[in-house]
């Protein structure tokens, strides 16, 4: 028998969920007979796959060793990175770290341990902010996330009650998102807000935009205000009222000022000869707006967090030397 013990961590989670991130050996289907048939008990109690968690609570479980084994849990991994963080603001729920164009955010089959959230593990390992075997379900995470070539402000959370506060932030938009973008051209208006449609074709990476509703479009709207322009190029700051794949890229081509170095939406050989290796698209400030309400971050509100420009490699027009 094991007894898992939950801490903060883990509680106001459901049972079913916590298990599959708890025992990630165990299958679905097993692990709901094994409560149907009380070899998987709450409190020593008979439990049901939907019970939420709470602090304090113990879970029994009858069931085979080999279903406890996760490679996860061995963090010599961490142990080895030397983390590299551009740190914007810490405390003791959340960081926001500056990502730089060129990182992966999450492990994909290329880059397993060379990732901003894997650095992040490390460094809080290496602070005794965060301990592998400690942990039942919950590893620090992203809670908003930037495509490989675009840098920028990305939040990360310490606990779970942190990743639970951000992402209801974001989801209910208390979270204003700027860029830095530079385009090509000069849009003829000097700021505007900008209504479109956007759909997602996950094959082959690219999103389609049109100005009226289509067959499996989500509606986009995207605002900017014209920053600076020089010559057949413009500065622009752009803020994201909904936030779809690749959208700034997509809705500022599909207007006809692409982004200079995007090879998806735009035209970059040249570019790329000037030295823009990604596309000029840069996430530099973060607005926290007021939700009314009493929580871990409500220290947050009304606060802006900003780059300053000379941090934002693209606006130079080579590549970053740092």
């Amino acid at each position: 028998m094991r007894i898992l013990k939950i801490n903060r961590n883990d509680a106001g989670q459901r049972l079913d969920k916590f298990l599959g991130k708890a025992v990630k050996g165990l299958p679905q289907s097993l692990m709901y007979k094994y409560i149907r048939t009380k070899k998987i008990k709450v409190n020593r109690q008979r439990t049901v796959q939907n019970y939420f968690l709470c602090d304090g609570d113990e879970i029994q479980l009858f069931i085979r060793d080999e279903f406890f084994d996760s490679p996860e849990k061995d963090d010599s991994a961490l142990s080895r990175i030397k983390p590299k963080l551009d740190i914007v603001y810490e405390d003791e729920n959340i960081m926001l770290l500056n990502k730089r164009p060129g990182v992966l955010v999450h492990e994909d089959s290329d880059a397993k341990e060379n990732t901003l959230i894997m650095h992040i593990k490390a460094y809080l390992l290496a602070k005794g902010e965060y301990d592998p075997e400690a942990e039942n379900s919950f590893s620090p995470a992203l809670c908003n996330r930037i495509d490989r070539n675009t840098g920028g402000i990305v939040i990360a959370a310490k606990n779970a009650e942190a990743l639970r506060l951000m992402n209801e932030k974001i989801k209910n938009n208390k979270i204003r998102k700027f860029y830095l973008c530079l385009v090509h051209g000069k849009p003829k208006k000097q700021s505007d807000t900008m209504y479109a449609w956007l759909k997602k074709d996950s094959s082959a990476n690219m999103v389609e935009v049109r100005d009226k509703s289509f067959s499996g479009a989500k509606e986009i709207i995207t605002a900017y205000r014209v920053l600076e322009s020089r010559g057949a190029e413009s500065l622009l700051e752009v803020e994201l009222i909904t936030g779809r794949t690749h959208q700034i890229r997509a809705h500022m081509a599909h207007i006809g000022h692409p982004l200079l170095g995007d090879g998806k939406y735009g035209i970059n050989r040249e570019e790329k000869r000037k030295g823009y290796k990604y596309q000029a698209l840069y996430a530099y400030r973060l607005e926290f707006l007021s939700d009314g309400e009493e929580n871990a971050l409500s220290y947050l509100t009304g606060k802006t967090f900003k780059l300053d420009r000379d941090k934002i490699w693209f606006l130079s027009g080579t590549e970053n030397k740092e």
